[in-house]
């Protein structure tokens, strides 16, 4: 295990080097990976290898095999634009390729080309945060704390000395990327009491050392009851159909709801009790200090409100006629106002996202969510916001209100642009183009010639052609902070994983795994720099009343304006 993997024969590493680019490409797959079997065949000699959209400098190659003697590939240097932060500055990295490899070979490699130098080039900071990031999906974190306790690798004590300083920076870097994660696993804590006892065997600056270590590792522990604090979507529902999306604390208890709901619905909270439905079909009726979440962040069941009458089945709102009144309260906010509350919501939910939860939610979407929860949050915030959209404006019985409704939703559309929550931006226009709302045709002929304008250069940027160019054109021009539209990302994410296989010849394909990290740090370079806004309005945005029965919102669509 001492030895440092080596370069294959210069054919070999051709080959597989040519073929990490052609997977690259998404149409030709097939066709062009004949065309690297005849180039390996054919070619005797290394020449250049085209990628099919940027140079790249290469790292050794890492496999199993190793061929004698020391010897580096040469690298050519390139540049590649990751985002733009304004009209002439750019950001610009070097690129690195490792193909694939076994998990002890990468790690190894890792900490072999480590440098501890202030300096330390890009494009190994680049290899250090794609494994650090990406690492859950080829080695638990028990087999990562192993791999890294260096008596695997050296007993010379003078390699020894410099490489428990290499894990030292791995782990520090692990530390601040990741603690959300790992402040619950036992094996990361025993993990950091074995290294800061052997920190202090280090002959220089071992106490110094072990005192940056004990500040990570107290950085775990002192985040341990951030899980109480956690906050969650809780769903309330008010008829059979349609809900109260409600922003709650994770031990938010039954009364706490109760009270809620009865001032968002102006009914006394003595008549109304909590009652969770179970499946299949089971009733609970909840106590006052009965808390709705379970451990695993998930309700009991699902929420009912119900009128509290002694000696009768209970039974649920079975109309929308209470709430129909909040037409008159959304037409006189401030529109402004409006999409500073939900971008303030969206951002609290946002700022919490770590980039390892894209990683953890496209390799193991049917496993627990508790790795998963705020980026699932904002996924489900968008799809409320667009019902929220449908619900209002299908809620509004009049003509005249109606119209001046779907302007408000324009405007607000706009604003949220403006305020760069691409998120919110694309379901307040999905929902106003669903086939619900876009079939009243008597309202939009309503709807004035600078409106439907608007309308349609808002539009133009969620056009879904050309692979969604107008809007990442569009969002590449802003300047962070600014909130993405995460479905399009999930999709972007999870293109890449269906398209290339995470294994080849039980090797990991780094190349893959480069491509995810690269797309999940979208969210820490949209994260910087963000200063939330005050805005009035945030209690109201925090409950949206939502018909999440499309076939209810068809049927108040057709009562609005029958077919002819």
């Amino acid at each position: 295990m001492g030895s440092q993997p080596q370069p294959p024969n210069l054919r070999q590493e051709e080959g597989r080097l040519l073929h990490a680019a052609l997977v690259e490409q998404e149409e030709d797959e097939d066709d062009e990976e004949g065309s690297e079997e005849s180039s390996s065949d054919s070619t005797s000699r290394a020449e250049p290898v085209t990628m099919p959209t940027f140079d790249v400098p290469y790292f050794r190659y890492i496999d199993d095999e190793g061929t004698e003697g020391e010897e580096e590939w040469s690298s050519s240097r390139s540049l590649s634009s990751i985002e733009e932060d304004s009209s002439t500055d750019s950001v610009v990295s070097d690129r690195y390729m490792v193909v694939s490899g076994t998990p002890e070979k990468i790690l190894e490699h890792l900490l072999n080309d480590l440098t501890l130098d202030d300096d330390q080039g890009t494009t190994q900071d680049t290899l250090l945060d794609d494994f650090l990031l990406t690492y859950p999906v080829f080695m638990s974190t028990s087999d990562l704390c192993q791999g890294v306790l260096w008596e695997h690798y050296y007993k010379d004590s003078n390699i020894l000395t410099l490489l428990k300083r290499k894990v030292l920076h791995l782990v520090s870097q692990w530390m601040s990327l990741c603690k959300d994660f790992l402040r619950e696993d036992e094996h990361v804590k025993l993990f950091m009491k074995t290294l800061c006892l052997s920190i202090l065997k280090l002959p220089l600056g071992g106490k110094a050392l072990f005192h940056q270590l004990s500040l990570k590792e107290n950085g775990l522990q002192s985040r341990g009851t951030q899980r109480e604090t956690k906050e969650v979507l809780c769903h309330v529902y008010i008829t059979m159909d349609s809900y109260l999306s409600m922003r709650a604390h994770a031990g938010v208890v039954a009364q706490e709801l109760l009270q809620a709901v009865a001032e968002r619905m102006d009914v006394p909270q003595g008549d109304l009790v909590l009652v969770a439905v179970t499946y299949p079909g089971g009733r609970l009726l909840l106590q006052p200090q009965d808390r709705v979440f379970a451990d695993s962040l998930r309700p009991v069941g699902r929420l009912h409100i119900c009128r509290n009458n002694p000696g009768e089945v209970l039974y649920p709102f079975t109309d929308n006629s209470e709430l129909q009144q909040r037409t008159a309260r959304m037409l006189s906010l401030n529109t402004w106002d409006v999409a500073v509350a939900l971008t303030n919501f969206d951002w609290t939910i946002f700022d919490s996202i770590h980039e390892q939860e894209l990683v953890y939610f496209t390799f193991s979407r049917h496993a627990s969510s508790r790795h998963t929860m705020a980026f699932e949050l904002l996924l489900q915030r968008c799809n409320e916001v667009q019902l929220w959209v449908m619900t209002e404006v299908l809620l509004c019985p009049t003509l005249c209100k109606r119209v001046q409704l779907i302007k408000k939703f324009i405007k607000i559309a706009a604003h949220c642009k403006a305020q760069r929550n691409l998120n919110c931006f694309f379901a307040i226009i999905m929902g106003l183009n669903a086939a619900a709302v876009s079939r009243l045709s008597h309202t939009w002929e309503k709807i004035p010639g600078k409106f439907k304008k608007l309308f349609s250069e808002l539009e133009t940027v969620t056009d879904p052609s050309l692979n969604h160019k107008a809007y990442r054109d569009s969002f590449k021009k802003m300047k962070a902070p600014k909130i993405p539209f995460l479905p399009l990302l999930l999709k972007d994410i999870t293109f890449i994983h269906e398209g290339n296989k995470t294994f080849h010849d039980n090797l990991v394909n780094f190349e893959k795994l480069h491509m995810i990290a690269d797309a999940v740090r979208l969210i820490r370079q949209c994260q910087k720099d963000h200063m939330g806004q005050y805005s009035h309005l945030s209690a109201y945005i925090d409950y949206l009343h939502i018909i999440d029965n499309q076939q209810t919102l068809f049927e108040l669509s057709h009562r609005l304006e029958p077919r002819a």
